[in-house]
């Protein structure tokens, strides 16, 4: 039998960057606030000597087991669905700061015409433009979130420079730039030369010392090249466990319990009245009642809980109806791979975000009249620090194994560059999240089946922003680039990016989204749902930015909840 403890004002499910600025904001404004993270305690002491690429970098440490508990997938409703049994296109996280320890960095705000998709489309381009797509406004503007995002990129120390086709800023980051290199100027040269407008990507490395408002102090950036799926020993990348949560600690009203798995949201279908978790270390169940229940988990985990704890209408994907797995989207990264014969480059140094950026064929940046997709991606140069094992860089034409493989990947370790692509996911009917009525974890749940593939959308957009990143490239210089491949079907063995969105999305409508601009539930006015679940499609850029900032907005709902109780819109 579970035991009850003692009630609190706010429990929290999950505690990375959404769950430590709530335990933060929450805790300083007198809320009682007990954080659940089903992960090991985490903390900067934890990374020293970290540089170990086979350990983290391909075995994955910091990331879920996926003995316990995964996610099952099929491209299709015809297809029966089979369990991820090693992590592949995407890296679950799991621990005290989730996946704030291992990101890179990347820091951008979504555009204003994110937030108003569908309206500024039709307007531009007229109803059948979107006419196979489950686009919606999200219920705010960028105008109305700017203020979040301001607070946000304080807390988490971004350098950065002015984007020419970035929404306004009340205020200059707080920090400059990082530095160029000779590929970054290279780049960017070569965009000017085409006419495009780079700039130096938005970066929560830190380019000099920085103390946050919450009192954390971070040091500069090492440029070692070991930030991806690594936590940071010098405290120099934004990191939740270092910049929100020691804060949250010191208010007094705020603690956590690592080893705490969520595996239910207690109710009345009206109202939450707590959550049922278990120590995954003793097995022992214990019931931690609350007057308000938060989700801040991954994508995948805020839409499973909701469907395993029946609270929100499950979205069914033959009639379009309910909310809860709807909108699921990915990201499409289109790229190009160039080879230069007679020069090298310092691949193997950099950081998380260092590079440049340009967003000419993001968003509505370019005109889509005579295009068969709407949206685009962000094209980017990142340095972020090639490494010896997960590096191996060869033309299309040599062998992926053996000698000449073997040859071929020394020569071009320090002789070949990359030039990447965050193409924006567009929301169709069948592209969802639901509850896999064959496979269960390992405390008996059912796991979250994911159905997704890519649309003509995707594969337009692809083929297109592929060509521009071609175009760069040569202008830069290369002997020769890559072929790419035409984009098919969805497969999620190969890592592409950890950039999941959707599922609990929000919107004006409770007919057509689970949370609304405070992301509080329509369907539980005590419950609210933080997150890129959150998101009604997914953009062409990294989504932490916007969950900061969304993190930001929902603890004023809350505290605004805690005094007046109703729904905040």
């Amino acid at each position: 039998m579970a035991k009850q403890l003692p009630k609190t004002d706010v429990v929290i499910v999950g505690v990375g960057w959404a769950g430590g600025i709530l335990a933060a904001e929450l805790g300083k404004q007198g809320l009682k606030v007990v954080g659940l993270e089903r992960g090991r305690e985490r903390s900067i002491k934890d990374y020293t000597m970290i540089h170990d690429e086979l350990r983290y970098g391909i075995r994955y440490e910091l990331m879920q087991d996926l003995s316990k508990e995964t996610v099952t997938f099929r491209n299709t409703l015809k297809e029966q669905a089979l369990p991820m049994r090693q992590l592949g296109s995407f890296l679950l996280g799991e621990g005290l700061g989730g996946a704030g320890v291992h990101w890179n960095g990347h820091t951008f705000r979504f555009l204003p015409y994110d937030f108003e998709i569908k309206t500024q489309t039709v307007k531009k381009y007229g109803a059948n433009k979107v006419k196979d797509l489950q686009i919606q406004d999200w219920g705010i503007t960028y105008d109305e979130l700017e203020p979040y995002y301001d607070k946000y990129e304080k807390t988490a120390g971004i350098g950065g420079e002015e984007n020419p086709f970035a929404g306004k800023r009340s205020n200059p980051y707080p920090n400059p730039p990082m530095k160029d290199t000779p590929l970054t100027d290279r780049f960017k040269k070569a965009a000017k030369n085409l006419k495009l407008h780079p700039y130096q990507m938005p970066s929560a490395n830190m380019t000099k010392a920085y103390e946050n408002p919450y009192g954390a102090k971070m040091a500069p950036c090492q440029y070692c090249g070991f930030c991806e799926r690594f936590g940071c020993e010098y405290g120099a990348k934004a990191d939740p466990t270092v910049a929100v949560i020691p804060f949250a600690k010191n208010t007094g009203n705020f603690q956590y319990r690592t080893y705490s798995n969520v595996t239910q949201i207690l109710h009345d279908g009206k109202k939450a009245t707590g959550v049922r978790y278990i120590d995954v270390q003793t097995n022992e169940e214990f019931i931690q009642p609350a007057e308000i229940v938060v989700l801040t988990s991954y994508v995948m985990n805020n839409a499973r809980l909701l469907l395993t704890s029946k609270l929100g209408r499950p979205y069914n994907p033959n009639t379009g109806e309910g909310v809860i797995g709807k909108n699921y989207c990915y990201q499409i990264n289109p790229g190009t791979q160039g080879f230069f014969e007679d020069e090298e480059f310092n691949t193997f140094m950099g950081a998380g975000a260092l590079g440049a950026t340009l967003d000419d064929y993001n968003g509505d940046n370019f005109d889509h009249s005579s295009l068969n997709f709407i949206h685009g991606g962000s094209i980017t140069l990142n340095q972020s620090g090639y490494r010896a094992i997960q590096h191996n860089p060869v033309p299309s034409d040599v062998p992926s194994w053996g000698k000449e493989f073997k040859q071929a990947s020394l020569k071009y370790f320090t002789r070949s560059i990359n030039i990447g692509a965050q193409g924006a996911s567009m929301p169709t009917r069948m592209n969802y999240l639901d509850l896999d009525p064959t496979y269960k974890d390992a405390y008996g749940q059912p796991l979250l089946r994911l159905t997704y593939d890519f649309t003509e959308q995707d594969k337009n957009l692809y083929s297109y922003i592929g060509k521009q990143t071609d175009r760069i490239m040569k202008e830069m210089g290369a002997s020769k680039i890559n072929d790419r491949k035409t984009l098919e079907h969805y497969d999620i063995v190969p890592y592409q990016t950890t950039h999941n969105t959707g599922g609990v999305i929000m919107g004006a409508d409770p007919g057509t989204s689970a949370v609304n601009n405070y992301l509080q539930m329509w369907d539980a006015e005590n419950v609210f749902v933080v997150g890129a679940s959150a998101f009604p499609h997914n953009s062409g850029y990294n989504p932490t930015d916007t969950v900061g900032a969304l993190a930001y907005r929902a603890s004023e709902g809350i505290i605004r909840y805690s005094k007046q109780g109703g729904m905040l819109v």
